[in-house]
């Protein structure tokens, strides 16, 4: 898929290769924009304002084309696309899927999801619980990708198995 849509975006959207993110219900394509030109003197307020306003305005501007390309894509990859940007060290998705996902809690799981809810945090259990995987993925994100990486080297060895056939 990252070939497909190195293949398929315009050369001109992004200062960088897009990334890819795939699970099994969405494609997430994110690419970079070029940061805009200020005055060195300029605020770190003004940086992320100047950022904010350059991915609002890319995404305006490409809505159209985004909107053709995603609908390919689904047809081809069967999985909803979803778009975003990141410029000067400020990203944001946007049209992106949000799933429904089931899952059993037990009482206390649960007592921490309607404590978030309770202190303002979140406004149901669902919001509670994407806060909870949000705060994991940004505080684990090494040894999330080392989980990765793990299992995309057992998928490489399984992948090699064994060459003879069954025994006679």
């Amino acid at each position: 898929m990252q070939a497909w849509f190195a293949g398929r975006l315009p050369e001109d959207w992004f200062s960088e290769a897009a990334t890819v993110e795939v699970d099994d219900d969405e494609i997430l394509i994110v690419g970079t924009l070029p940061a805009a030109t200020l005055a060195k003197t300029a605020s770190d307020d003004e940086r992320e304002t100047a950022a904010s306003a350059r991915i609002s305005g890319f995404r305006e501007d490409t809505r159209e084309q985004r909107m053709h390309i995603a609908e390919e894509a689904q047809s081809s990859f069967g999985r909803h696309v979803s778009w975003g940007a990141r410029c000067d060290g400020t990203t944001s998705d946007f049209t992106v899927a949000s799933v429904p996902v089931m899952t059993r809690l037990r009482i206390r799981e649960r007592q921490v999801l309607d404590t978030l809810i309770d202190a303002g945090v979140a406004r149901s259990r669902s919001e509670a619980l994407a806060w909870c995987v949000r705060l994991v993925g940004s505080n684990e994100e090494s040894w999330i990708a080392d989980l990765r990486a793990a299992f995309e080297q057992v998928d490489a060895v399984r992948s090699r198995g064994p060459q003879s056939g069954p025994a006679s």
